[in-house]
């Protein structure tokens, strides 16, 4: 029998047993740690049950079918070992793939960062058409957002928005999503039809607890000033903006959303620990190239990773060499397939 599967369900069986225990016990922080890893390893205990369960009929089926002379009964058990034998291998891949590693990231929630790139006003264009995207696909999956900070452009684009996402690993399924995504297409200024090409920025970083980041109060310099733009009158006349900049590695974070100054120096504060938790992830990762370690410090995570044209109705993502001919409906939050293609190839890459 499948060795692995035997193990998963062992391992299930014995975090329900100390579930028990901790329950009995009163054992608050205990009881919730183990109820998360157990509906974690769910998916897998189920799928595990299952290789299992065929793995015993296929050899039951075998069994009868050598002591069997009535031929019609060796057909049927001959399409028994036939049919199970398919499906066993389906769920054989599918059980390496839940086995592989995971990110222990995968589960946090995320700060979305958009900002527009090279192209002017249709960047900043392209930047509000990514954001509307993946709230679209929030508003899909259940997830919940909330806006952060926004920076508009002239023309109605987007030049700089983050965005907290809360759900069900957000990270997991949105980390790749991260770099720079390039657009090509006719912009409705362009008279001739010439396609331009612009770009925009996509950072996903897992939120961190308060605890997780320690930062000393001499590497931090906290400047208020008057926000402006849309908000309302409270907003606009009183130093209710916040700027933190983190003196050792000069990352800034302004956050001016909020009427309260207590609150916006709150958000620039998570948002700011979170930037320095993901900064010192990829520096812990002995393989990782210095380019790369120094993009990341600007939010430019690498070379474009996508590109999406309009006159094609086509999306390719660079890394995996893959296109899909459905931009129309991508764009319009439909990420599922996109994103299982994406994730399962990365993943196998061992890409973090």
């Amino acid at each position: 029998m499948n060795a692995k599967a035997i193990e998963a369900i062992e391992k299930y069986k014995e975090l329900t047993k100390l579930l028990q225990e901790s329950v009995v016990n009163n054992e608050t922080t205990k009881t919730q740690k183990l109820s998360r890893e157990i509906g974690d390893m769910l998916t897998l205990y189920e799928l595990s049950t299952n290789i299992i369960r065929l793995e015993k009929e296929i050899s039951d089926a075998k069994t009868l079918l050598s002591q069997n002379t009535n031929t019609e009964e060796e057909l049927f058990y001959e399409d028994v070992i036939s049919e199970n034998t398919s499906e066993l291998e389906v769920l054989n891949g599918k059980l390496d793939e839940l086995l592989i590693p995971k990110d222990p990231n995968d589960s946090r929630d995320v700060i979305l960062e958009i900002r527009a790139g090279t192209g002017g006003e249709e960047a900043a264009l392209f930047a509000s058409q990514l954001y509307r995207m993946y709230l679209r696909y929030c508003e899909q999956k259940g997830w919940n957002s909330e806006q952060i900070s926004l920076s508009q452009a002239e023309q109605g684009g987007i030049k700089e928005v983050i965005c907290l996402i809360n759900g069900k690993d957000v990270f997991g399924r949105l980390k790749y999503e991260a770099g720079v995504h390039r657009v090509q297409r006719v912009p409705t200024t362009e008279a001739s039809g010439r396609i331009h090409t612009s770009s925009a920025s996509v950072v996903i970083l897992p939120q961190v607890e308060e605890h997780e980041v320690e930062l000393n109060e001499d590497d931090i310099k906290i400047d208020l000033y008057r926000a402006g733009g849309p908000g309302g009158q409270g907003v606009n006349t009183t130093d209710s903006a916040v700027r933190i900049t983190h003196i050792p590695t000069g990352l800034v974070v302004s956050c001016q959303d909020e009427r309260s100054q207590l609150k916006n120096k709150l958000r620039a504060m998570s948002i700011l620990k979170s930037r320095l938790y993901d900064l010192q992830q990829i520096q812990d990762q002995e393989n990782i190239s210095g380019q790369r370690r120094n993009a990341i410090k600007t939010g430019d995570r690498s070379d474009k990773i996508k590109t999406y044209n309009f006159p094609q109705n086509r999306l390719t993502d660079h890394r995996i060499k893959q296109s899909w001919f459905s931009l129309i409906n991508i764009m319009e939050g439909d990420l599922e397939e996109m994103l299982d293609t994406t994730n399962k190839m990365m993943r196998s890459e061992n890409v973090i």
